[in-house]
């Protein structure tokens, strides 16, 4: 394997492994055992299509074009906050993971959160599309699409194990009380975002 290619898979790993919204998502998926297949491929594809457009120049757009971050960051505040409400109101009514399945949401609605969370988000603008495209850019023309397809693969076996290893983990869940835990953690995580991006606009 070229060691571009492990290069981008460590460096892949290193940026997505750190908690955040996303991950939260395909955790909780997992451990319902509700729409991971779909969440994840979601998820994983998304990530393999910034990284291509990281390595492709793309990033340099996204650089002159701050108009869009603000856009996406406001929108993504918006998104991620009414998330972290509706988790902390879910855990004022804690239920077992039989009564959490039975009211999780569609696959079009789990396929649609997981794209907001990835595309709302500009951390994901600045992290895989400017970072990994500028750190694969320092590599040979042709070295830097090894190093785009190692991060990739890392992507996908990191989504891959947090979603269907999550299963896991289900026993843990077995009580109202564990689930209630997972929403009130979910929910301060979200928020927290919400917070970290409204306060880094322009002008904060």
């Amino acid at each position: 394997m070229s060691t571009a290619a492990v290069a981008g898979l460590l460096t892949g790993l290193s940026l997505i492994i750190a908690i955040g919204a996303q991950n939260a998502f395909v955790l909780r998926q997992g451990l319902a055992r509700e729409h991971v297949g779909p969440v994840v491929a979601v998820c994983a594809l998304s990530d393999a299509f910034l990284i291509v457009a990281g390595v492709s120049g793309i990033g340099a757009i996204v650089t002159h074009a701050g108009w869009v971050l603000d856009l996406v960051r406001w929108l993504g505040v918006a998104f991620l906050a009414t998330y972290g409400v509706v988790s902390l109101l879910r855990a004022r009514r804690p239920a077992t993971l039989e009564a959490a399945r039975a009211g999780a949401p569609s696959r079009k609605a789990a396929v649609g959160r997981a794209l907001a969370l990835t595309y709302l988000n500009p951390h994901v603008y600045l992290d895989t599309v400017l970072l990994v495209g500028s750190i694969a850019n320092q590599h040979g023309s042709g070295d830097r699409w090894w190093f785009a397809a190692g991060a990739a693969v890392g992507s996908v076996l990191w989504f891959t194990g947090l979603g269907y290893g999550a299963g896991a983990g289900q026993r843990l869940l077995s009580t109202p009380r564990a689930w209630q835990v997972l929403d009130v953690l979910i929910g301060l995580t979200m928020l927290a975002i919400a917070l970290s991006l409204a306060v880094s606009a322009p002008g904060h």
